[in-house]
């Protein structure tokens, strides 16, 4: 299905200083609806702070990120209304279940509670959706992650490690969910696996983007 919503995202000689170590500098680049970018690079290159950058997460040391839906530029504060985020550091509530989990980003979300039953059946936890996080697998922990991000059916979906304690149909679910998003919208994925990066159409690996590098 193709949007009929223009979605532009510029980044703007991003920069991130941390404990007086640079982890990139003058990163640049620009995305529009139908874009896909994979961000690659070594363990501990930035890929996950990039993306949590981009995510309005963390904040950058200087250089600007820019998010515009038809040409109205979109405050900050705003970005979380835009974008799907998934990352294996996001935090899940243990002593609730899966449906509980979806319901609590539903209701901080403004959504109704029949997003819910849709999203749970499509990522493959609708029967387990009554069970305790705490007793879910890694994987499913994984699908639940994805879950959060495309309840609310972003402009911009940002993947850090997507297939991480996936099995083989949880990895069919991301390439699925991929390819929705790179035919609708924006596809941002953080990755040094060669099936998640071959899902992006565009690459930025960030082991040129040091401080002693050229792009």
């Amino acid at each position: 299905m193709l949007s009929n919503t223009e979605v532009k995202l510029e980044v703007t000689s991003l920069k991130k200083i941390f404990d007086r170590k640079i982890i990139f500098k003058d990163v640049d680049f620009t995305l529009n609806t139908l874009d896909s970018l994979a961000i690659t690079g070594k363990n501990g290159s930035g890929k996950s702070t990039l993306i949590k950058i981009l995510a309005n997460v963390f904040t950058q040391t200087t250089g600007q990120v820019s998010l515009s839906i038809n040409g109205k530029k979109i405050e900050k504060q705003y970005f979380y209304k835009y974008i799907g985020f998934v990352s294996p550091y996001l935090n899940l509530y243990d002593e609730f279940s899966g449906y509980e989990n979806l319901k609590i980003i539903a209701g901080i979300r403004g959504l109704p509670d029949n997003n819910i039953e849709p999203v749970l059946k499509r990522i493959g936890l609708w029967e387990r959706r009554n069970d305790m996080l705490k007793i879910y697998s890694s994987g499913m922990k994984q699908r639940l992650k994805i879950a959060f991000s495309i309840i609310h059916e972003p402009q911009i979906l940002l993947f850090d490690e997507p297939t991480s304690n996936l099995d083989a149909e949880g990895v069919q679910l991301v390439d699925s969910i991929a390819e929705e998003y790179k035919n609708r919208c924006i596809l941002i994925i953080a990755t040094n696996d060669e099936h998640e990066r071959s899902l992006c159409a565009k690459e930025i690996n960030l082991n040129n983007y040091k401080k002693d590098g050229t792009k």
